[in-house]
């Protein structure tokens, strides 16, 4: 443990990010997972963890795995789940976030998972709220139970992080898991490489531990795994691609381009996937693939959280 985690090592209240969140803190919510995996192949997959408590997922932007995920992991752990849903709500009449975050809480709400397409939003709840928040994506900042889940599926395979090389692929500028990754890998010892056109490859995530290049061939040279990042076209201004087909000639994950990678390299994907545009889909269909691996593993990393936050607290 370093002498920055020694300063932050107390348990933390929310997960925002992974600031104040030390790496033994981290590592303990990875080997929770697998406990909680385990629970997930009982014939009676719950257990009374949060009996008792209320969890509210607050989506703001439309999600199919991740607000699934999240209920099911707090269902799992026996909570009750109240899913708020934005477009229907008294936000479209002009109620502000901070009068519904109160409203809710209001209703003896015991935590909160929160997504949302402005950065920073999840803080404000958190603040607003008063209660254990967790971050189920904000803008372009922050998706950090993806990067957990995406860690232990590493973690799964190869047995440890320290010392791996992790490959990420694509769309680096608008992509809030390629940033919770980047935070969240380095911190465990993992070198990451950053790759896509020189548009999309944003120079200020460079750091201790990360290299960017915009040559897809070098990022996956010796790389454990390679991540495909969707073409997330609908957050893009125009003038970041020349054209879809140069981007797949040069950027798309398959079978040509993992033959630089280790031998038994694996290949993961946050989903939602444009088959065959940023990946083959004869890869993300492949021996290599551990994308469902990864929906599997969400469920259980989301029930460590769960658990890590709630647990023991009044």
């Amino acid at each position: 443990m370093t002498a920055a985690d020694v300063r932050t090592d107390t348990r933390p209240r929310h997960l925002l990010d992974f600031q104040g969140w030390s790496v033994d803190r981290l590592t303990a919510i990875l080997d929770n997972a697998d406990t909680m995996l385990a629970v997930l192949d009982r014939p009676v997959r719950k257990v009374p963890a949060l009996q008792g408590l209320t969890v509210c997922t607050v989506f703001f932007e439309n999600s199919t795995r991740t607000r699934i995920s999240f209920e099911l992991a707090a269902r799992r752990m026996s909570a009750d789940v109240v899913s708020f849903a934005a477009s229907s709500s008294s936000l479209s009449k002009g109620e502000s976030l901070r009068d519904t975050i109160e409203t809710l809480t209001a209703y003896k709400v015991d935590a909160f998972i929160v997504r949302h397409e402005a950065s920073g939003a999840a803080h404000r709840v958190a603040q607003f709220s008063g209660k254990p928040t967790i971050n189920a994506g904000d803008g372009r900042r922050a998706h950090p139970t993806q990067a957990l889940l995406d860690a232990y599926t590493i973690r799964q395979e190869f047995g440890d992080l320290a010392g791996r090389k992790v490959a990420i692929v694509g769309d680096v500028r608008h992509s809030r898991v390629a940033r919770s990754d980047v935070e969240l890998l380095t911190r465990l010892g993992t070198k990451v490489t950053l790759c896509g056109p020189a548009t999309l490859l944003p120079r200020e995530l460079a750091g201790e531990g990360v290299t960017l290049t915009t040559d897809a061939r070098e990022a996956v040279k010796g790389a454990h795994a390679v991540m495909a990042l969707r073409l997330q076209t609908e957050r893009m201004d125009a003038g970041y691609l020349g054209s879809l087909p140069e981007y797949i000639q040069g950027y798309q994950v398959n079978e040509a381009l993992m033959e630089g990678a280790e031998p038994d390299a694996i290949v993961l994907h946050p989903g939602p996937m444009n088959r065959d545009l940023e990946i083959s889909a004869d890869t993300a269909d492949g021996p290599r693939s551990r994308i469902l691996k990864q929906v599997e593993n969400g469920q259980a990393v989301r029930m460590s959280v769960l658990y890590h936050l709630l647990v023991g607290r009044g």
